[in-house]
């Protein structure tokens, strides 16, 4: 047999090794702060490669748990990255001349849409103030007097043939309002109604036949004149024309001088023109008179008729003016409206009006010809702006869509924008679960994220990162003006991270928990008063950060202590074993021991779970408990049938267990009742076992390890208590200062097994026990006392089916 010494883990291999002498700087204030992520060489690499690629469908999906700085790194590198690009187009929604309903959009290199605004504003207002004034003028006026006169000359020689042809036939021509008439002339006096009335039949007759003929005559001139007339109002609307022309035309020109290089702005300049040339009469209208000013008490309000010059306007969604390199966007709620722009609109009357002026835009608009990050789990809450960035994805284009219309609701009246060109990357940060999930059920994203970074929460504990760590806490303390650390606080952060990920050998890349805990140090040396943060404000500020979370782990410990829990760290009990489970609060975790007993009598039900009996029990720990019949079968029924009933039941258990890490508790409290050799009920035990009887590791270690020690500390240490763990756990051990001095002290043990058999030894004092070479185990062995117990049992059966 060999000794407890052979297993329990000295204090040296226990104890951090890290050395920050080797370094060769007293604060941090001697070290160049670093920026740049630690211990992301994979991600980093996929990162970088995947924006050097730009191919449709190659943007990036940053995995892994939160706090490891994805967002962080990715906005900090790409905007190095953009900083040496050339900033995008400038984008404008423009009135469609031919079609109102779908506005124009127009790109225009970077700072050209602002002067183009700027621009058509002028021009508007010049042309207002222009065309007035040149209708006003002497010239214009004389030419249009002139064609007035000629056609007026024209009408009076028509009218002038007509009465002539009238006097030939005794008839005088009255021009009225309503028409021409004509009146008969007898004898040179004209008739009246009247006199014409009291004619005889005779004469009347002959008058009307006189009267049908010049009728004739009249139409012909009638419509001479209007043709005269027609043409004096074409000659006058081209006499307007070309001195609106003469007005509009230079400026025009020299708008079209300025943005030749741009065909769009070209055709628009060209409809503008012709749109002023056939709405003159709106730049034309006097204003109202002071009387008529006096008389308007209300002011206009909006949504009322704009004015003609509101066509001309420029709506310019994107300024990059002042942009320097490409854009970089991070975002936080990206809504639908949010991410592809939206349509805004006002009231009426009632009614909801707009116009291409109230086109906003989004997300893609802004980060268009750059760089957009987005959270997966912002966006994926949000299905209609997931299946928008898709679309857009796939397409290369920004539609602005109203969601009613797009959801085939009812909707008002509204706008079709043009489509916009898209040329994005888009980065989206999340979980490894979430990208599984994409990448399983939704077959677009397997085609637009084509590029996975995934971020690891830890990293190697090696020189190199060491000193990147305190480069990194010089950064944070410059950024946020906090107290520097010296080499005593680095040593005690980087024992800290080391703790996070439960492995003496790595290094946690959850930054945000770091940084939580330099912030905290930093405020409580500041309180002291001290010109540094050392390794007790480090110790302050981890412990008043476990403060503010344990108070449940506090109750436990009161109730243990009042025995309200019963759990004994003392003495030796056959069937019974203490066994340790970890409790994660989320924020907090924190590990609990359990009472877990064993009875073991005849029977052919083989190993008995309570827990799962009365369906207390998860299906990780239900496969544990059927390993342990396994185990015993292999190991003692080789040669006899197996008559055994095992009841196994976890002490004071009134909600759910699962996982394995005490199945080799219960399979010590089972050899223990089998061989009835009481087990020491100061060692606890934790680790899961294999059908070969070998130890498997388990998961949170050190907060089990910690929480018996808080028991046995508060029951009274008594320097034969410690923990059972599996050997492959031993470089996840980063325990506490305390525990460690105890464990240095002798007075706590830590011991790693191997096997059930080297545990069992540990427990009750005694052997375990080979077979020989006749397959015997020795006498007074443990598994000589289980094996005989066995036989004995199956003897019974034998004897009691014979009776």
């Amino acid at each position: 047999m060999k000794s407890k010494k052979t297993y329990e883990l000295s204090y040296d291999q226990l104890r951090d090794n890290f050395d920050v002498e080797q370094y060769g700087f007293n604060t941090t204030e001697e070290l160049e702060p670093l920026y740049d992520i630690i211990g992301q060489e994979r991600a980093v690499k996929a990162t970088e490669f995947g924006l050097k690629i730009k191919v449709r469908g190659y943007n990036i999906y940053l995995s892994g748990l939160t706090g490891t700085g994805k967002t962080s790194y990715a906005e900090n590198y790409i905007k190095k990255l953009a900083a040496a690009e050339a900033a995008p187009d400038d984008w404008c929604y423009l009135y469609n001349f031919d079609k109102p309903t779908h506005p124009i959009a127009i790109s225009l290199p970077a700072g050209m849409g602002k002067e183009f605004k700027k621009d058509m504003e002028q021009f508007v207002s010049i042309i207002k103030n222009e065309i007035p004034k040149a209708f006003s003028s002497d010239d214009y006026e004389r030419e249009k007097a002139a064609i007035v006169k000629e056609f007026q000359n024209k009408r009076s020689l028509l009218v002038e043939q007509l009465n002539g042809d009238a006097e030939k036939e005794n008839f005088k021509v009255n021009t009225t309002n309503a028409g021409i008439y004509f009146l008969p002339i007898i004898d040179g006096k004209t008739l009246t109604e009247d006199e014409y009335a009291n004619l005889d039949e005779k004469e009347k007759i002959a008058l009307r036949e006189r009267s049908q003929k010049l009728q004739l005559e009249t139409l012909n001139i009638i419509r001479s004149i209007k043709n005269i007339e027609k043409e004096a109002q074409e000659k006058i609307s081209e006499w307007e024309h070309k001195i609106a022309l003469y007005a509009v035309g230079m400026h025009i020109n020299d708008l079209r001088e300025k943005y030749k290089e741009v065909d769009k702005v070209l055709l628009y300049l060209e409809k503008v023109q012709e749109d002023i040339l056939e709405n003159l009469e709106d730049f034309m209208e006097e204003s109202a008179s002071e009387e008529q000013q006096q008389i308007v008490l209300v002011p206009s309000m909006a949504g009322e008729e704009s004015g003609p010059e509101d066509k001309y306007k420029v709506n310019l969604i994107i300024d990059n003016s002042e942009v320097k390199g490409a854009p970089v966007i991070v975002d936080f709620n990206p809504s639908y409206y949010n991410l592809i722009g939206r349509i805004e609109y006002e009231t009426d009357h009632g009614s909801m009006i707009t116009d291409y002026t109230m086109i906003k835009p989004g997300l893609l608009h802004q980060a268009n010809g750059g760089y957009l990050i987005l959270q997966a789990d912002d966006i994926l809450r949000n299905a209609h702006s997931w299946e928008a960035l898709k679309r857009a994805l796939r397409t290369k284009k920004i539609t602005i869509e109203n969601m009613q219309e797009h959801l085939g609701l009812a909707a008002v009246s509204t706008l079709r924008p043009e489509a916009i060109s898209l040329n994005i990357k888009v980065l989206m940060v999340g979980s490894s679960e979430l990208y599984h999930l994409l990448l399983q059920y939704d077959e677009d994203f397997k085609k637009l994220f084509k590029i996975k970074a995934d971020f690891d929460e830890e990293m190697e504990k090696n020189t190199d990162n060491v000193l990147k760590y305190a480069r990194f806490i010089a950064s944070f303390c410059k950024r946020e003006a906090a107290l520097s650390f010296d080499k005593t606080a680095v040593s005690r952060v980087v024992h800290y991270s080391s703790r996070l990920v439960d492995d003496h050998s790595k290094l946690s890349t959850r930054f945000n928990d770091i940084v939580e805990i330099l912030a905290e140090s930093s405020v409580w040396a500041a309180i002291e008063g001290s010109c540094y943060v050392n390794e007790k404000h480090v110790d302050k500020a981890i412990k008043e950060k476990e403060f503010r979370s344990n108070k449940y782990d506090e109750k436990l410990l009161k109730l243990l202590e009042e025995g309200t829990i019963m759990i004994d760290v003392t003495g030796k009990v056959v069937g019974q074993i203490n066994g340790l489970s970890v409790l994660d609060l989320g924020d907090y975790a924190f590990g609990k021991p359990s009472r877990i007993t064993a009875t073991t009598y005849i029977g052919k039900s083989g190993i008995v779970n309570i827990e799962r009996e009365i369906e207390m029990s998860g299906t990780s720990h239900s496969k544990g408990v059927m390993i342990l019949s396994g185990y015993i079968g292999q190991k003692y029924a080789q040669e006899m049938p197996l008559a055994l009933t095992a009841s196994i039941c976890f002490e004071q258990l009134y909600s759910g267990v699962d996982g394995d890490s005490a199945s080799s508790t219960e399979l010590y409290a089972i050899l223990s009742s089998l061989s009835e050799l009481p087990i020491n009920q100061g060692i606890a035990v934790t680790g899961s076992v294999n059908q070969k009887g070998e130890i498997q590791p388990i998961g949170g270690v050190n907060q089990k390890i910690e929480g018996f020690f808080e028991v046995c500390r508060q029951k009274g240490l008594t320097g034969r208590q410690g923990v059972m763990i599996p050997h492959q756990n031993v470089k996840n051990l980063v325990l506490k200062d305390e525990v460690l001095s105890a464990i240095k002290e002798g007075l706590f043990h830590v011991y790693a097994i191997k096997t059930i058999d080297e545990g069992i030894e540990i427990l009750t004092g005694y052997p375990a026990g080979v077979k020989d070479k006749d397959g015997k185990y020795p006498e007074r062995s443990v598994n000589y006392r289980v094996y005989e117990k066995l036989k004995s049992f199956a003897k019974q059966v034998a004897v009691f089916g014979k009776d």
